[in-house]
């Protein structure tokens, strides 16, 4: 199996530098089915439904400014970034604004949302690790992660069934790939700890974010960061409004990151990778491409124009998750690009980042 190495790291850093171009090749089944205070369309992927507070054990007082030291990013190096000396749970303050979530202004979708926190990478192997070693310890109490202003926004006990009973369960729903090789959990330490995490549940994207402290992001929250607020960017990196600047230096999609013709395990990149020039506004790295990144909301129509208590709570057989992959088209990548899936489903491109309300 291929893993992180200098045989990533030479492919993608040469396709990264050289601003590679290679033609969609390997999809050949429907693979979309579907700062401070952190250590001191519709369609879309897969498409439509069907297809294929108070943290359990987390979030002890520490930290600067009064904030929790969070779970994840105890012990934990460095590592992320294209420099490698990043943060691996940084995250950005993105301030309060409102936007159109359709980006079209001929069927507008007005949003507020108000200052949050969400986090500059997606969650890395090495941050769900710490989750997976605390585990069953770790799994969610009742109400942890809600939104605060969202009335029953938090974990419901009626989920429980849905996390693995013990540890030895979840690092196996972590190896999610019948056909292809592409899970990034290694049962031990090595060099995809930068990767992000993948083959994860809505439901263990969820516990995972209560447990570290925080929450999944609504999906109008997700899609105004992406958007860069009232810009409305046609990228998260493209400002002014501007379709033209999308290659592989900000964006890993269509299995072109490594530079090779088919997909491969090595056109995951590590989190960050494509920063600077593939962060958005506000400094969020991946948020077009690398992994699908799962949100709090159920898939439906819009809520009528909302501020804070903006997210579809209402029963849906999919939860929606937005930003596009390693292995998707292009037009995936786009900020109001929506997708869906079941819940309880794992795949190879699907992923995570966190939230927090200040």
């Amino acid at each position: 199996m291929i893993r992180a190495g200098d045989v990533r790291r030479l492919g993608a850093v040469w396709a990264l530098l050289a601003g590679g171009c290679t033609a969609l090749a390997g999809l050949d089944r429907e693979y979309f089915v579907v700062g401070p205070g952190t250590t001191g369309a519709e369609g879309g992927g897969g498409g439509e439904a069907g297809a294929g507070g108070e943290a359990g054990a987390g979030g002890e007082a520490g930290g600067g400014g009064g904030e929790p030291i969070r779970p994840s990013c105890r012990d934990l190096p460095n590592h992320c970034g294209l420099s490698e000396n990043e943060d691996c749970c940084a995250a950005e303050l993105v301030p309060a604004g409102t936007f159109n979530r359709t980006g079209d202004p001929e069927s507008p979708a007005p949003a507020t949302v108000s200052d949050f926190w969400l986090d500059r990478f997606e969650v890395t192997v090495g941050r769900f690790r710490a989750f997976v070693d605390a585990y069953p310890d770790s799994r969610p109490a009742s109400g942890a992660g809600a939104h605060p202003a969202i009335e029953g926004s938090g974990w419901d006990a009626a989920w429980d069934g849905e996390l693995p009973a013990d540890r030895a369960g979840l690092i196996a729903s972590l190896d999610c790939s019948e056909q292809y090789t592409y899970e990034t959990w290694t049962d031990s330490a090595d060099a995809s700890e930068a990767l992000p995490i993948n083959c994860v549940s809505w439901f263990m994207a969820f516990a995972f974010c209560a447990w570290d402290g925080g929450r999944l992001p609504t999906e109008a929250e997700w899609g105004y960061a992406a958007a860069g607020g009232d810009e409305q960017r046609v990228y998260p990196w493209s400002d002014p409004p501007d379709d033209t600047t999308l290659d592989v230096r900000r964006a890993s999609y269509e299995c072109k990151a490594d530079g090779a013709p088919e997909c491969r395990f090595a056109d995951i990149l590590p989190v960050g990778w494509t920063s600077p020039l593939g962060d958005g506004k506000w400094r969020h790295a991946d948020m077009a491409g690398n992994m699908w990144e799962w949100l709090l909301d159920w898939r439906g129509a819009y809520p009528a124009p909302c501020d804070d208590s903006c997210a579809q709570l209402t029963p849906a057989t999919a939860r929606v998750y937005r930003g596009g992959t390693w292995d998707a088209a292009k037009d995936y990548l786009s900020p109001y690009r929506r997708g869906g899936a079941e819940p309880a489903g794992r795949w190879h491109n699907q992923g995570v980042r966190c939230a927090r309300t200040p």
